[in-house]
């Protein structure tokens, strides 16, 4: 598939990018956006850099806390799945 071109603005600067979708690019930039101006709106004296810094950790701090989620949850379906898995061949081998 075709990676797509789209214009997005970020912090008040227009920026192409490329994605699979159009429509995720844009979900994607605007996360970011929202993250830099709402650190910015917190603390305007920083400089741009800084602000775009802080919003990267507050963007990669969340990314690990849902990897932390999901991995817990993955591994309470494991366990769930190995406790059913053991209970039916408990079951069936009391029925034989």
């Amino acid at each position: 598939m075709d990676k797509k071109s789209v214009k997005v603005k970020i912090f008040g600067s227009e920026y192409p990018l490329r994605g699979e979708s159009e429509e995720f690019t844009k979900k994607v930039a605007t996360y970011v956006d929202t993250m830099i101006n709402t650190i910015h709106d917190k603390i305007p004296e920083q400089p741009p850099l800084t602000i775009s810094v802080l919003a990267a950790l507050n963007i990669t701090e969340d990314l690990f806390k849902e990897r932390d989620k999901s991995e817990s949850m993955l591994q309470h379906l494991e366990n769930e799945i190995i406790k059913m898995s053991n209970y039916l061949d408990t079951t069936l081998q009391s029925q034989q």
